[in-house]
């Protein structure tokens, strides 16, 4: 797997250049902005990684940028920071999602404790959203025939009750039913059931 990507949203530069520096250190790519404009002319690609995000920016603010992100689908953990302990910008910032909410001057084993449980968590939320892709393809491979049987199998249906639904022979409904299964990656009705909640969890109806 290619290195994480921290982008560091600061306008104090030396923090930012400590930041950077520091994160490269742990082994991961390090991206420095001094404002939320900075940062939304240049978005970045869907990689890996987390944003490190200063409250107090010049012009929009660092909730302004977690409420962006938000706004254009980009669903990066993120850690905020500030050298002006607020609890309403805390709870703010925690309730749109943010992973941790760190005090300036930073303390280095919370910052790393708080990157651990980003990258985690965005590690986490891809695997999830990579495992229902695979499932939707495999999914839309299925006829419409089949697709009609899957959904009797996981109402309980006979394969004779799917055969007078349909109107076909209950042999047909045999042979589509072993290979929708087959095309599912599952062998047994209680399996197909499970496969259909996780679609539903996946968008698929």
């Amino acid at each position: 797997m290619s290195p994480a990507v921290i982008h560091i949203v600061d306008d104090d530069e030396s923090l930012r250049t400590a930041l950077v520096r520091l994160v490269e250190a742990l082994g991961h790519e390090a991206r420095g902005y001094a404002t939320t404009g900075d940062f939304l002319l240049n978005l970045p690609e869907d990689r890996h990684g987390c944003v490190l995000l200063d409250v107090q920016l010049p012009g929009p603010s660092g909730l302004d940028l977690q409420a962006a992100l938000g706004g254009k689908g980009i669903a990066l953990p993120v850690i905020v920071m500030t050298g002006h302990p607020d609890v309403a910008a805390s709870v703010r910032a925690m309730k749109a999602g943010a992973v941790d909410f760190l005090t300036k001057p930073i303390d280095r084993p919370a910052l790393l404790e708080a990157l651990s449980h980003a990258l985690t968590r965005d590690l986490t939320r891809r695997t999830a959203a990579a495992e229902a892709e695979a499932l939707r393809s495999r999914f839309a491979g299925l006829s419409t025939v089949e697709r009609n049987v899957f959904d009797g199998i996981v109402v309980g249906r006979l394969n004779k009750q799917i055969a007078d639904d349909l109107g076909i022979a209950e042999r047909t409904v045999k042979l589509h039913r072993a290979r929708l299964m087959e095309k599912l990656g599952v062998d047994s009705a209680a399996e197909l059931g499970r496969l259909a909640e996780r679609l539903t969890l996946a968008g698929v109806e």
